[in-house]
């Protein structure tokens, strides 16, 4: 770990980054919890101890680094190789959508991208002004809910989780935004609590893990919550109620749109007769499809 103990004459911003991303480099972990890679991991990391705004000017990576801050990120980078927990667990926060949300192991680490969707207020496949009523089913964080309700500054938002510690994080992530009045959160197993509420918009990153592929993911999707990320023996078990019945909670020329995953080609095949449309992203990523209320009422 010589590296990231540098003398104060040649420890900067930059070095210390660089150094950081050469060590997770060669600790072979695993990146997917937002980051993709070394450099951006450890930028997370050293950026979280420098609390450096986000993004930083380019005179930041000159900024000298003093002993106490090299040691705090010196620190976390031992704990991401020895214990495998992702970045953002370390630092308590990730982005989504361009904003920042409070993360831990109660909810899974944002990173879907549904983000994109979001942000492009889901043109093309719907009018952006006529949307009032949004469905965030399986919030976690509460991310997308957030995400929605910044997007559709006119709608109201209503999110759903299982799980009551999941809430507790995504009522933190809800005042952190000041969206109370239009965030509205609701413990329910799917659409169970809902009564004949109808939405012009159901979004959802469900779980989609099946049992065979769970068993063989990577040291760091076990500090997720197992909840979030498992779905019966095909991956299958939560998409399958989504689409046995999102269509009574839909508007008209509403829309849904669900996260798949790794299942895409278990979904077509499961669902052969369903119009899927499977969303292109420009930043990457897939595995999404959207369906239209009168599809799935035909369906």
């Amino acid at each position: 770990m010589s590296e990231l103990s540098h003398s104060a004459r040649r420890t900067t911003v930059r070095a210390l980054l660089n150094a950081s991303a050469r060590r997770l480099a060669r600790a072979k972990l695993h990146f997917g919890h937002g980051t993709d890679n070394a450099a951006d991991e450890a930028a997370a990391l050293v950026w979280h101890v420098l609390k450096l705004p986000y993004p930083a000017a380019p005179r930041a990576y000159a900024r000298r680094v003093g002993a106490r801050a090299r040691a705090q990120v010196r620190e976390l980078i031992e704990r991401r190789i020895r214990e495998r927990i992702p970045a953002a667990y370390l630092i308590g926060s990730a982005r989504f959508a361009g904003l920042s949300f409070q993360v831990d192991p109660r909810v899974l680490i944002p990173r879907s991208p549904l983000a994109e969707l979001i942000e492009r207020r889901f043109a093309p496949w719907i009018e952006a002004a006529r949307v009032r009523c949004v469905l965030d089913v399986g919030t976690g964080s509460g991310c997308i809910a957030i995400a929605c309700a910044r997007a559709f500054a006119h709608s109201r938002i209503d999110a759903l989780d299982v799980s009551e510690a999941a809430l507790a994080v995504a009522r933190a992530n809800v005042r952190r935004h000041r969206l109370g009045a239009r965030v509205r959160l609701i413990r329910s197993d799917h659409f169970g609590a809902l009564g004949r509420r109808r939405y012009d918009i159901i979004v959802s990153n469900p779980p989609y893990v099946g049992a065979r592929e769970l068993g063989a993911l990577p040291e760091e999707y076990r500090h997720e919550p197992r909840v979030a990320l498992a779905s019966g023996r095909a991956g299958l078990a939560s998409i399958r109620i989504i689409l046995r019945d999102a269509a009574r909670h839909l508007r008209p020329r509403g829309i849904l749109v669900v996260e798949a995953g790794n299942t895409e080609v278990a979904v077509r095949r499961a669902f052969a007769r369903l119009p899927f449309t499977w969303l292109h992203f420009e930043r990457g990523g897939g595995g999404v499809f959207l369906l239209t209320a009168e599809q799935l009422h035909a369906g």
